[in-house]
């Protein structure tokens, strides 16, 4: 075959490099500062618990605070992750740390199914819903993706972004928390924003 006709390997590095450079871009984009230096995570939420107190962006000032966003119905993935916080906090047994499960479901989530459901794991997790424009609008706020997965019962699921959020004392976005080490390792990071 003519060394004309064979195909460059150019082409293919090029759609490589492209599709990691547009991975990047996304990820800058997601946890990018705005041009007023502060991240474009977070925000204004007021949202219920169940014995009808309203928690707002206000209430975490002072502490920092671990937020993630899922629903009870969820299999897997939301109880895990639960899980794995409550290990992270047991290690700080006595700090202020506080952990808002806030629902991707709250046709379903009522805040007291929510109080129910995070009451099998640590006491310093508070479970939150709301009426849906509110919860939306929260999910806005933090960059959430959540939608319903209909399946052949008639019922549904939530695909839903798995992020925890970790926000400081001082009521902003630091980063995505880091579930997938030891323990001991994100309780020590966790330690250095109280």
């Amino acid at each position: 075959m003519p060394n004309w006709f064979k195909p460059s390997p150019f082409p293919r590095l090029a759609i490589i490099i492209g599709a990691v450079v547009l991975v990047a871009a996304a990820a800058f984009a997601f946890f990018a500062p705005s041009r007023s230096g502060a991240p474009l995570i977070g925000g204004a939420f007021t949202l219920q618990t169940a014995d009808g107190k309203t928690v707002t962006d206000a209430d975490l000032i002072g502490h920092p605070t671990l937020i993630y966003f899922g629903y009870t119905h969820c299999p897997d993935i939301c109880p895990t992750t639960l899980a794995q916080i409550s290990d992270v906090l047991a290690l700080l047994p006595d700090k202020p740390v506080k952990v808002l499960f806030i629902t991707v479901d709250p046709e379903r989530d009522t805040p007291a199914l929510m109080a129910d459901y995070v009451s099998s794991f640590d006491k310093r997790m508070v479970g939150l819903s709301g009426a849906p424009a509110e919860v939306e609008k929260t999910e806005r706020a933090y960059r959430v993706y959540a939608k319903k997965a209909p399946e052949k019962n008639g019922e549904y699921a939530m695909d839903h972004s798995s992020v925890v959020y970790l926000m400081d004392r001082n009521g902003r976005f630091v980063e995505a928390f880091n579930l997938e080490r030891s323990a001991a390792d994100a309780a020590k990071e966790l330690e250095g924003y109280l």
